[in-house]
């Protein structure tokens, strides 16, 4: 177990590394001139000048990076080019937002995936089986943005119109001012977000279970007369739930990088959003910032959701 966290922890390093050179040679491929910007059209060639060495983009490229990876090594990250306040501050901001409307649609999709996906599964064939998969693929066809649009027409717009008020058209509400604000904010984002989502769970869990609920262990746990509720969920759904897992590591991890189409529709200023304005405004440090987080999430979701089969199946070892 320690040589496999040490083997994956030094994989994910390397990982990081490597993304770190490809954000700052992009970066600096790209067409932009940021001291300019910063300075305005009229500035003078003096003014730009004196920016540029002031953010240090007049150093030689490999200057700025070993710069930059030794403060990173530190944890600095160094400043917004434009308010010149710490990135670290920035992603402290943005990252409850993302946190907040992450977790709470995974909770959703995925308890409403596994729970459709099992019923869906124990009925094959059957009206409600039907029914369920229709519902799957509309919701997975939906663009997020769409659904999105739809639901603040239909819970917001036409509501406040008809004089209730219980969904806000967007924004935030931290934590720290109460549940109920904060839970009223992200109930339309999470089940845009959720909706999607399940409907891939829905349809992996199914396939999953109709395949475990033929093995031989399970028509043995049948004829011992064992009760088919426990064997669905002792049996059956723990040995589905590799897939399951696999999947919710992936999807987890990469949209707490930001969830950019449901931060943008509910106005909600979390890492996506952020990271959209910083590659408008060409602020390397926040884009390094962001896409650096973004990358530590999805290895420490793939080195989680390895773990979490040696506790799922028994059969799996890690080396």
């Amino acid at each position: 177990m320690v040589r496999f966290l040490i083997r994956r922890v030094a994989l994910g390093l390397l990982v990081l590394w490597l993304i770190t050179v490809a954000v700052f040679g992009l970066f600096f491929v790209a067409p932009n001139n940021v001291a300019r910007t910063l300075a305005g059209r009229q500035a003078t060639p003096e003014t730009v000048a004196a920016i540029s060495h002031r953010l240090g983009l007049d150093q030689p490229l490999w200057k700025q990076y070993l710069d930059f990876v030794g403060n990173a090594l530190h944890g600095d990250l160094g400043y917004d080019y434009y308010h010149q306040v710490p990135v670290t501050t920035i992603l402290g901001s943005a990252l409850p937002i993302t946190l907040s409307l992450v977790f709470g649609a995974a909770f959703l999709w995925l308890g409403l995936g596994v729970f459709n996906g099992v019923i869906s599964a124990t009925h094959p064939r059957s009206f409600t089986d039907r029914s369920l998969t229709a519902l799957s693929l509309f919701f997975y066809s939906t663009p997020t943005f769409l659904l999105g649009i739809l639901l603040l027409y239909l819970l917001y717009f036409r509501l406040t119109l008809a004089g209730h008020t219980a969904f806000p058209a967007g924004g935030y509400a931290p934590f720290g001012g109460g549940l109920g604000p904060w839970a009223q904010h992200l109930v339309l984002p999470w089940f845009t977000l959720a909706l999607v989502s399940a409907a891939t769970y829905t349809r992996l869990t199914r396939a999953s279970m109709l395949d475990v609920l033929g093995e031989d262990y399970v028509r043995t746990a049948r004829s011992k007369g064992i009760s088919e509720r426990r064997v669905i969920v002792r049996h059956g759904l723990r040995a589905a739930l590799t897939p399951i897992v696999t999947q919710f590591g992936i999807d987890v991890g990469s949209l707490l990088g930001g969830v950019v189409v449901t931060e943008t529709v509910f106005s909600l200023p979390g890492l996506g959003k952020t990271a959209i304005d910083a590659i408008n405004q060409q602020d390397l440090p926040v884009i390094i910032g962001i896409v650096l987080f973004a990358a530590a999430a999805v290895v420490v979701a793939n080195i989680l959701v390895d773990l979490a089969y040696a506790v799922l199946d028994p059969r799996v070892r890690l080396h």
